[in-house]
């Protein structure tokens, strides 16, 4: 496989075409912590607001349904919340931390597909009360969420 991509490489430049090796192309923003059940979260003082990565949203295809909340409900980390449902599949939304759901992103009931093309800004899920900061020390940053997206990608 290296031999066949070297030598296309070679073609490629002899012909001024350039080539891109695959490998692993979600966005993963910097100031987030993510759970291995690809949600994101991002804490603000004793808020945190979370959704399902990039990574997530690219591998479930076009989102037509999310299952949210009901405000005042409490949230455990790991467990599930909701649900995301897409042409592919069914997913659980897991919670990344512990916390009083504060607030549901009610636009997502009209347009799910905000989960697709702006998953980490319009595409938010819910915001929570912290009942646990310490909780977020046990989720990965961005580099370690990169390197298990890739491998996790790898084994498949």
């Amino acid at each position: 496989m290296a031999a066949r991509f070297l030598w296309a490489s070679r073609v490629a430049s002899h012909l001024r075409i350039s080539i891109a090796q695959r490998g692993f192309a979600s966005v993963v923003l910097k100031d987030l912590k993510y759970a291995e059940s690809h949600e994101w979260v991002k804490i603000d003082g004793n808020k945190a607001t979370f959704g399902i990565t990039d990574h997530a949203q690219d591998h479930l295809g076009d989102v037509v349904y999310v299952e949210l909340p009901d405000l005042g409900r409490s949230v455990s980390q790991g467990e599930s919340f909701g649900a995301v449902e897409s042409v592919k599949a069914t997913s659980d939304i897991n919670s990344p931390v512990s916390g009083k759901v504060v607030e549901v992103n009610e636009v997502l009931s009209e347009s799910p597909g905000l989960v697709n093309t702006s998953p980490y800004e319009d595409g938010w899920i819910i915001k929570v009360e912290l009942s646990d900061a310490e909780e977020a020390k046990k989720l990965m940053d961005s580099d370690k969420y990169s390197k298990f997206c890739e491998e996790e990608d790898a084994k498949h």
